[in-house]
């Protein structure tokens, strides 16, 4: 006996995950998108064909390698393929610009690129903007029909790759996914994700969140967002359940796709929420098989959870509360609790340990606010190439979210703001220095502030006040176009107002709290 062999023997890894399933329910439909439709049994085929394409076009355990794409079954087939391979996913934001997946390609090293073939003059773009690019496979998922652009492999040879199988073997902590988030940062850091970090993860998901093989699940939000891929889609394949994956949340979409699959269960932040409740065709859909509502990324707001419930009466629902760096889930308010304790993110999650502490990283008492720290087995390995901020997270043995909250007499969890002015936009974190950043590259912009308002719609809107250049004929229409030539589009403010002066305290710190008093009116009214 070898330890090698102990080792193997004993290794619970993400890419073993379809075929474990598989091996239970092998003729169960696990995946369904559009007219395509996988069973447990040939989602795992497919995913060893890709595993070893990826090997034979020469990348390696520890490679990384990155995805743009909108969701499809191929997102999927990659998620646990590259795992099996033992490389690291990187999954990119469709939003972004060139520049922006530019810095993510460099940063990452990464030696492999897959991109959804409608995206690929802006992966071609990315490519050019980079400082260092190390890609030296690049392939396009054809969702259009196309023929493969010049220079890109067909993913479909991948798929069907025919090739002897790849045997890497894996430990619990070796890295397979690097998660970007804009975290609080003008540039966004690469969490390294494990499959200790996403299993036990799943595990919390599925006991904590009443999840089971009985589910028919609708995704619509991009699973390039640890929430979807990872608390959701992961999740699914790892009980063997059913993944409905459609393009995006279009509300008429989204209904019709309830009702034709009978779905049971169903992820979404609160503005697609609303939206399914302002859409027409929802009291005329037959929504009689959902059972399962969850819902993240901001709190619903108290009126709405009153008509869901009132709307949707046998749909349970939860609140997901977490980060990318726990892999997403750190808290989980449950279906008896969303008004007694509306506006709360609940209580820790099955693996996980949360407090709040002060400045100091004392753990203080129930009802004082502090920053949210966690521990457990969800959490990042830390930081890619970057141990500085890896060490400030983690310091005290517990990671520190950035957030500010409170605990109270229960141990619930309510979230009162953001310690480094992160803006959460219709589910998409905003780092508010990033777009400071883009709008001080104005000629004629002195000083700026940027912050998140309430927003109907969003939940949070990005709001700018601008100091123009002493002289400068500025106008508010000048900053929203400069910013929108330079960010992706949910990053550019909504609202620019203009004003002589930011306010400050001695020391010279904007006092971004009473901007947002000040100008908390601004989105009212406005569902647009």
């Amino acid at each position: 006996m070898s330890e090698s062999d102990v080792a193997s023997a004993r290794q619970h890894t993400l890419g073993d995950l379809p075929r474990r399933t598989a091996q239970r329910v092998p003729d169960k439909v696990a995946l369904v998108d559009g007219r395509h439709r996988m069973t447990y049994a040939e989602l795992d085929a497919c995913v060893e064909r890709t595993a070893a394409a990826l090997a034979a076009a020469g990348l390696a355990k520890g490679d990384r390698l990155a995805l743009l794409s909108h969701n499809c079954w191929q997102f999927a087939v990659l998620d646990f393929a590259a795992a099996r391979a033992g490389v690291v996913l990187v999954p990119i934001n469709f939003m972004l610009g060139a520049e922006e997946i530019g810095f993510i390609l460099d940063h990452s090293g990464a030696a492999g690129f897959v991109v959804e073939d409608a995206l690929v003059p802006t992966a071609d773009a990315a490519l050019a903007a980079a400082a260092d690019p190390q890609v030296r496979v690049r392939a396009s998922i054809g969702l259009t029909g196309t023929a493969p652009p010049a220079g890109w492999a067909d993913l479909a040879g991948w798929l069907e790759h025919d090739g002897p199988p790849v045997v890497v073997p894996m430990a619990d902590d070796d890295p397979v996914r690097m998660m970007f988030t804009s975290g609080t940062e003008s540039r966004p850091k690469g969490a390294l994700l494990s499959s200790r970090s996403l299993l036990w993860q799943y595990v919390s998901c599925a006991l904590d969140g009443s999840m089971s093989a009985d589910d028919v699940e609708l995704h619509t939000l991009p699973l390039y967002h640890c929430a979807q891929l990872d608390c959701f889609l992961g999740t699914d394949v790892y009980l063997g359940a059913t993944s409905i994956i459609l393009p995006g949340p279009d509300p008429a979409t989204v209904l019709r796709a309830i009702a034709e699959h009978r779905v049971t269960k169903f992820f979404a932040p609160p503005t697609v929420w609303i939206g399914l409740l302002r859409h027409p065709d929802f009291d005329t859909t037959d929504l009689s098989s959902l059972r399962k509502g969850y819902y993240g990324a901001s709190p619903m707001p108290v009126e709405v959870l009153r008509e869901l419930q009132r709307r949707l009466p046998d749909v349970a629902l939860w609140n997901f509360y977490g980060q990318t760096e726990m892999a997403p889930l750190a808290t989980i308010l449950g279906p008896d609790e969303q008004l007694p304790y509306a506006g709360s993110a609940g209580r820790p999650a099955l693996n996980v340990e949360t407090r709040i502490v002060d400045d100091e990283d004392r753990p203080v008492p129930a009802g004082t606010v502090g920053e949210i720290v966690h521990r457990g087995p969800h959490a990042t390995l830390g930081y890619y190439r970057d141990p500085e901020k890896t060490a400030e997270a983690f310091r005290g043995g517990w990671f520190h979210s950035g957030d500010l909250g409170y605990l109270d007499d229960t141990g619930h969890l309510y979230v009162v703001d953001r310690k480094k002015d992160m803006i959460k936009t219709g589910g998409e974190n905003v780092a508010s220095r990033e777009v400071e950043e883009a709008i001080y590259t104005h000629p004629d912009v002195a000083e700026v502030a940027v912050f998140g308002v309430s927003h109907p719609r969003w939940v949070e809107a990005v709001a700018a006040v601008v100091v123009p250049r002493a002289g400068a004929d500025l106008a508010a229409e000048d900053v929203l176009a400069h910013a929108r030539g330079r960010l992706a589009g949910y990053k550019a403010p909504k609202y620019v107002v203009l004003a002589d002066a930011l306010p400050k305290n001695p020391s010279g710190k904007i006092l971004k709290r009473q901007l947002r008093d000040a100008h908390a009116d601004l989105g009212a009214g406005d569902d647009g």
